[in-house]
C-alpha cells in the first residue's frame, strides 16, 4: 500500500522482479536487508516539549471526545428508550444497550487494523481520515426513524472512525516524550474524564430542548474539531544526512512498499510471555466494566425516582477518574519498569469491590461515593496502558502491541453491557447484573500479579545466555591466539609500533 500524497516513480525491472529460490535469492534477499539497515534513519531522542505539547493538547481533545461521547452513553441510553419505545417490546432494554456496547466493542476491535495503518501511513493521516468517518457516522445516526440502524451508523461507522482517530492519539506521544511519558499520558487521558463530566449535563440540557436526533448533530461539532487535532500529529523530522540520502533512497522504499508485506500483523510479539499473559489477563477483567456506564443512569432512575441531576453519578466518575489519571500517571513514572503492573491489579480490585455496592446503595449520596472510588481507579487503569505496553516489548512494537490488546478488549466490552440488560428485563432489576460485573475485575487482577515475576525471570534467562555468549566467545579468542602462536607476537610487535 502506497500512502497518498508519496506516490513514487516507476521502480527498475531489477528491483520490481522478485528474488528467485536458491542460494542467489538468499545472497540478494541478505544484501537488501543490509541495504535498509543501512539506509534506516537513525532513532532521534523525544524532544520533551516543544511542538509535542500540542499534540498532547490534540490527543486530550481525540480522548475527550471519543470517550466522553461513550461515557455519557448512559444519558443518550435513557433518551434512546424514550424515543424507540415499544410498548408491545419487552427487551427493549437489551436492544438498545447493543447500540452502546457494539460501539465502545467496534472501538476496540479495530485497534489491530488501525494499528497497522498507523505504521504504514503514519499517525496523521490514520486520525485524520478516522475522525472524517466518525463525523459522517454520528451524522448518519440523527436520521434513523427506528434503533436498528443505529446499529450500522452509531454501533460500526461511528465507532470505527473513532478507532482509527484514537490509536494514533497513543502511538505519537511516545515519539515526543520518554521521561515525561506517563505525566503525559496521564494529561491526554485526563480529556476523556473532563468531558465525561461535563458531557452528561450539556446532553441533559440539549435533550429536553432539542430532542436525541439535534443532540446528535452537536455531538458532531466535536468531530470536527478532532479532524482539525489530527492535522497536528506531525511525524518528527529526520536528520540532515537523512535528507540528503532521501533521492537516492527513493528506489529501495518503493520497492519496499510495492511488495508484498511479510509481517502485516506482527504476532511475534506474542511470543513475550509476559506480553502474553497481560493480553489475557486485561480481557478477563473487563466484561464488567463498561456496565456501569450503560445502565447507571437507568438504574438511578428505578431506584432514587425522586432525586433531581441524577447525571451526577456520571460525573462523580468523570472527576474523579481525570484526578487518577494525573496523579496515577504521575506516580507510574517513580514505579521501575513491568511493576507498574501492580497498579492495574490495585485498580482491578477496587473497580470489581466498587461495582459490586451499587445495589448496595440505598441512599443517594452513598452510591456518589461508590462512583467517586470506581472513577479514581479507573483512572488508575488507563493513565498506565501505554507506560506499560512500552515496558514490556519496546517502542518499536507498541503501537501493535496496543492494538492487538484493544482488540481483544473489545470482545469483553461488547458482550457486557446487553447481557446485563438482558438480566435486568428478566429478573426486574439491575441487582445481579451489577453484582456480576464485579468478579471479572478481581480475576483478571489476579492473572496479572503474575506478570512481573514471568518478566524478570525472562529477563535473567536472556541475562545468562548474553553472559555465556560472552564467555564463550572470549575463550574462542583466546584459543585461536594461543593456536597460532605468530598472533600473539604479531599483536606485540603492532602495540610496540
Amino acid at each position: 500500500m502506497v500512502p497518498s500524497g508519496e506516490q513514487p516513480g516507476p521502480a527498475p525491472e531489477e528491483d520490481a522482479a522478485p528474488p528467485g529460490p536458491g542460494p542467489s535469492g538468499d545472497a540478494e534477499a541478505a544484501a537488501e536487508k543490509v541495504e535498509v539497515e543501512l539506509a534506516a534513519p537513525e532513532p532521534r531522542p523525544p524532544p520533551e516539549g516543544g511542538w509535542g505539547w500540542l499534540v498532547m493538547l490534540a490527543a486530550m481533545w481525540c480522548n475527550g471526545s471519543v470517550f466522553g461521547i461513550q461515557n455519557a452513553c448512559g444519558v443518550l441510553f435513557v433518551s434512546m428508550l424514550e424515543t424507540f419505545d415499544s410498548k408491545d417490546d419487552d427487551q427493549m432494554v437489551f436492544k438498545t444497550a447493543w447500540v452502546s456496547s457494539l460501539s465502545m466493542g467496534m472501538i476496540f476491535l479495530c485497534c489491530p487494523i488501525v494499528s497497522v495503518f498507523t505504521d504504514i501511513v503514519g499517525c496523521r493521516k490514520t486520525a485524520v481520515v478516522g475522525a472524517a468517518v466518525g463525523f459522517i457516522g454520528l451524522m448518519s445516526s440523527s436520521f434513523v426513524s427506528s434503533i436498528e440502524p443505529l446499529y450500522l451508523t452509531y454501533g460500526i461507522i461511528f465507532a470505527c472512525g473513532c478507532s482509527f482517530a484514537y490509536q494514533p492519539s497513543l502511538v505519537i506521544l511516545g515519539h515526543y516524550f520518554k521521561k515525561r511519558l506517563g505525566l503525559v499520558n496521564g494529561i491526554v487521558t485526563a480529556g476523556s474524564s473532563l468531558f465525561t463530566i461535563l458531557l452528561p449535563l450539556l446532553l441533559r440540557v440539549l435533550i429536553d430542548n432539542t430532542g436525541l436526533f439535534n443532540t446528535l448533530r452537536v455531538l458532531c461539532i466535536f468531530m470536527f474539531v478532532l479532524i482539525l487535532a489530527g492535522f497536528t500529529y506531525r511525524p518528527l523530522d529526520s536528520n540532515a544526512k537523512d535528507k540528503e540520502s532521501e533521492s537516492s533512497r527513493f528506489s529501495l522504499f518503493s520497492r519496499k512498499k510495492f511488495s508484498p508485506p511479510k509481517k502485516v500483523f506482527n504476532f511475534s510479539i506474542f511470543k513475550v510471555t509476559a506480553y502474553a499473559v497481560w493480553a489475557v489477563g486485561i480481557p478477563l477483567a473487563l466484561f464488567g466494566y463498561f456496565v456501569p456506564y450503560v445502565h447507571l443512569i437507568k438504574h438511578v432512575n428505578e431506584t432514587f425516582q425522586g432525586e433531581e441531576n441524577k447525571e451526577v453519578v456520571l460525573m462523580s466518575i468523570g472527576i474523579t477518574s481525570g484526578v487518577g489519571r494525573l496523579l496515577f500517571g504521575r506516580i507510574a513514572d517513580y514505579v521501575p519498569g513491568v511493576k507498574k503492573v501492580y497498579l492495574q491489579v490495585l485498580s482491578f480490585f477496587f473497580i470489581g469491590l466498587m461495582s459490586m455496592m451499587i445495589p448496595l446503595c440505598k441512599v443517594f449520596g452513598a452510591l456518589i461515593a461508590v462512583c467517586l472510588i470506581m472513577g479514581l481507579f479507573d483512572g488508575c487503569f488507563i493513565s498506565i496502558m501505554a507506560p506499560i505496553a512500552f515496558a514490556l516489548v519496546g517502542a518499536q512494537d507498541v503501537s501493535q502491541a496496543i492494538g492487538f490488546l484493544l482488540g481483544l478488549m473489545s470482545i469483553p466490552m461488547t458482550v457486557g453491557p446487553p447481557v446485563a440488560g438482558l438480566l435486568r428485563d428478566k429478573l426486574g432489576s439491575y441487582n445481579v447484573a451489577f453484582y456480576l460485573a464485579g468478579v471479572p475485575p478481581l480475576i483478571g487482577g489476579a492473572v496479572l500479579c503474575f506478570i512481573p515475576w514471568i518478566h524478570s525471570k525472562k529477563q535473567r534467562e536472556i541475562q545468562k545466555t548474553t553472559e555465556g555468549e560472552k564467555m564463550e566467545k572470549m575463550l574462542g579468542n583466546q584459543n585461536s591466539l594461543l593456536s597460532n602462536p605468530s598472533e600473539i607476537f604479531k599483536k606485540e610487535a603492532d602495540s610496540v609500533i
